[in-house]
């Protein structure tokens, strides 16, 4: 099937480094189209939804910036910081979204794994179901986000 010129132009900015230092897919050469179904289907197979794990982040970032820039205890098991930059980032797709340069790392106690996101990474989950590509400094994958969060 023929790819749309809007999806090749999204997928072009993307991959440039304009907007995020190693673009949006890192060093993922499957076609966005591809990104986006194969996430989705990691979702679907979790029982998830994208509102609901884009809320889910969003509280968990709203409880760690009452921290301060300190680590605040979200569960008994999971702990979380949120760290601020001055300004806003675009994001990629062809609206008006500008978000905040936060980035959220939310610990797990037991094992000392982590994973992180911006608020940017938020928008983009609930909104175009992205989880950036592979080798990206933002990818997030969908089982681990799942399971983190849930």
């Amino acid at each position: 099937m023929k790819r749309s010129p809007d999806m090749q132009r999204l997928e072009e900015i993307l991959r440039s480094s304009k907007l995020a230092m190693g673009g949006f897919l890192g060093d993922d050469d499957r076609p966005l189209e591809e990104i986006l179904e194969h996430d989705a289907a990691v979702v679907a197979r979790a029982g998830r939804t994208l509102e609901a794990i884009a809320n889910r982040m969003r509280d968990i970032t709203a409880a760690a910036r009452l921290g301060q820039e300190t680590t605040v205890r979200i569960s008994e098991n999971l702990e979380a910081v949120s760290t601020a930059t001055r300004g806003l980032i675009p994001c990629p797709w062809p609206h008006a979204a500008r978000c905040l340069k936060t980035v959220t790392t939310l610990t797990r106690r037991d094992t000392g794994q982590s994973v992180r996101w911006s608020e940017l990474s938020i928008h983009m989950i609930e909104a175009h179901g992205f989880f950036q590509g592979r080798g990206s400094s933002f990818r997030i994958e969908p089982r681990e986000l799942i399971e983190f969060l849930f």
